[in-house]
Parts: structure tokens; C-alpha cells; sequence
């Protein structure tokens, strides 16, 4: 069976089927699939796929990384850094890390790539370096087209020589249908739970038993301690402010959803930095890749609430429209 009918098998058991951006995004992995099969010495070049959220990026991807039948890897961004960085302070050369972690994959399949940071910019550079040399093929999701990538005018420079590596090393197919499934409640994305806020009607979404004060409890991870409202087994719950208001890493927020399946953020609001925003939307971009269940409490309705934080992005925003629908 082909990609192309794997896809379409996929779909079916989702319950949709696939849209003309999709098939045809298809085709071009499929050939790709193809290309890696019939000539495993050689490089082929990947491909990037990109579009408005909630049209099937990640699902295409998936499908592929699960069919294609060579040596791959898959990573979202975060994971990918929380694993890269560790590795470079080991070996004390990020070309040697990146070389440990490709490891004798064929095929790297990067979910959610995204470039706002100088400092990312460097390193993900030399990724695509190293993994050209070592005729590592790439298939990538992002919401942005590469031109897009790392946006800020004062920085974007610094990615241009990783923009031309992205245009050397991948085909650039857009997946930009007009139907967003999150909102029309396909079963594309993972993720689960609810939003409430303080002016809705009705209980409080999610776990009804409100911590007390005797269940606050100290959670050591590798950089700081963080204050939990409670812990209860698998389900952990936190303040906005105590999560993303302090200078919590990925890192940190990594450790953590391995140890706790359910999560209840409390006192949610607009962030009071841009810093602030940036981690609750790393943190939803983390929880959503694993899989994790997140109860939202909010002093306001979700619009609200995107329409007053100092920064938003469209993919936090598609991801916490899961969980209205959910509430």
C-alpha cells in the first residue's frame, strides 16, 4: 500500500476524508517515501509543510512517519531542543550532538518548526547542516512559510543562511485548505479537557474538588522548585502565575508532563509580559504533542483573553478552542 492509500485509510478511520490541499501534500510525501526506499545511500531532499493551523499538518506527517518504512525520527520542537541542549553540554560540540541524536535515522520528521529566537536560529542552523552532510531527508510542519521564519526584523538576517539550507534540502508545499478541523471538531489534534472563567454559567470544568490549603505541596525539577496547588497521583494543580509568570524553561515544563497525565491551571490571565505568554503558550504546545489532559480556569472568556494578552499566536489560540468545545 502507498502513502497516498494509507493517508486515505487514515482519514476514514478519523472520520473525514482527506481535502484536495491534503491529497496533494500527499503526492509529494508519497514520492518522497519512494525516492527513500529506492535509493537509501543517496540524499533526497524532504519536504516542508506549511499552512493555517488546524489543516492536517501534523497529521499528515504522522501518518507518514508511521508508514514510510526507513529509520526515522520524530520530534516536536520543544522535545527537540529540551533533548539537543542536554546533549551538547555532554559532548561539548552541538555538531556532535546533533550527530549522536540523529543516530541512523533517514529521516527526520520535525513537528511544529518554528524559529523566534536568535539563539534557536544558530542552532537550527547547524542542524541542517549536519544532517545534509549525514543525507538526513527532513519532513517538517510549521505554520509559517521559511521566509517567515524567525520574524522580527532585527534578527531575521541571522536565519537567512537557514533559509537557504530549508530551500536546498525540502520541497515547500503549503496546506492551506479551507476547512480548519479543530474548529468543525475533527479528530486530527490530540489534547483534552475544558476552559471555564469566572463569568460563564455552570460548574467549573473539570476536577470539582478545589485544593485546600494543607494539599499545596513543593515539585523539584532540574532548574528550580515550583509551588503545586495540589497533587493528586497523576493530576497536578498549578496558579497561572506561580507556572508561567516565573522564569520556568521548557525543560522544566518537559519534566513535569512525564510525571503528571492531568493538569489544572487556575487563576489564567493575561500574562503580564510577553515572556509570560510565550511560556503558557509553550506549555499548551506541550501538553497538546503529549497527549495530556489540561482543565483551564480563567478570569475571562477565552476571546477575551487572547484579545487582551500582550502576545498571541494562532496555534494556542486553535489549541484552547479544543477545550471550549470540550467544557
Amino acid at each position: 500500500m502507498d502513502f497516498e492509500a494509507h493517508l486515505t485509510a487514515a482519514a476514514a478511520a478519523h472520520g473525514f476524508v482527506p481535502d484536495t490541499a491534503q491529497r496533494a501534500a500527499a503526492a509529494v510525501l508519497a514520492d518522497l517515501g519512494r525516492e527513500l526506499r529506492r535509493r537509501p545511500r543517496r540524499f533526497t531532499r524532504g519536504v516542508y509543510l506549511h499552512g493555517p493551523v488546524g489543516r492536517g499538518k501534523t497529521f499528515l506527517a504522522d501518518t507518514f512517519h508511521a508508514t514510510v518504512g526507513v529509520p526515522t525520527r520524530r520530534v516536536s520542537f520543544h522535545e527537540f531542543f529540551d533533548s539537543l541542549h542536554s546533549a551538547v553540554l555532554g559532548h561539548g560540540s552541538a555538531d556532535a550532538a546533533i550527530t549522536q541524536w540523529a543516530g541512523d535515522s533517514r529521516l527526520v520528521v520535525f513537528d511544529e518548526f518554528q524559529v523566534d529566537d536568535p539563539g534557536d536560529a544558530a542552532l537550527l542552523t547547524r542542524l541542517l547542516t549536519v544532517l545534509r552532510k549525514r543525507r538526513v531527508s527532513l519532513v517538517l510542519t510549521s505554520n509559517h512559510h521559511p521566509h517567515d521564519l524567525l520574524p522580527n526584523p532585527l534578527y531575521h538576517h541571522l536565519f537567512l543562511p537557514g533559509i537557504a539550507l530549508l530551500e536546498e534540502c525540502v520541497r515547500i508545499v503549503a496546506v492551506s485548505g479551507p476547512r480548519d478541523y479543530r474548529a468543525h471538531d475533527a479528530p486530527l489534534g490530540k489534547f483534552a479537557g475544558g476552559y471555564t472563567w469566572n463569568g460563564a454559567s455552570g460548574d467549573a470544568a473539570g476536577p470539582r474538588h478545589v485544593p485546600e490549603p494543607h494539599e499545596r505541596t513543593t515539585l523539584t525539577m532540574r532548574s528550580r522548585t515550583l509551588g503545586a496547588l495540589a497533587v493528586r497521583g497523576p493530576e497536578v494543580w498549578f496558579d497561572f502565575a506561580e507556572l508561567c509568570e516565573r522564569p520556568v524553561s521548557t525543560q522544566d515544563y518537559l519534566d513535569l508532563v512525564e510525571r503528571f497525565d492531568t493538569w489544572v491551571l487556575t487563576g489564567v490571565r493575561p500574562a503580564m509580559t510577553g515572556d509570560g505568554w510565550q511560556r503558557f503558550a509553550n506549555l499548551v504546545d506541550i501538553l497538546y504533542d503529549r497527549d495530556r489532559t489540561l482543565y483551564v480556569r480563567a478570569d475571562r472568556s477565552l476571546p477575551d483573553l487572547l484579545r487582551d494578552s500582550p502576545m498571541r499566536t494562532e496555534r494556542t489560540a486553535s489549541r484552547l478552542a479544543l477545550l471550549t468545545r470540550a467544557s
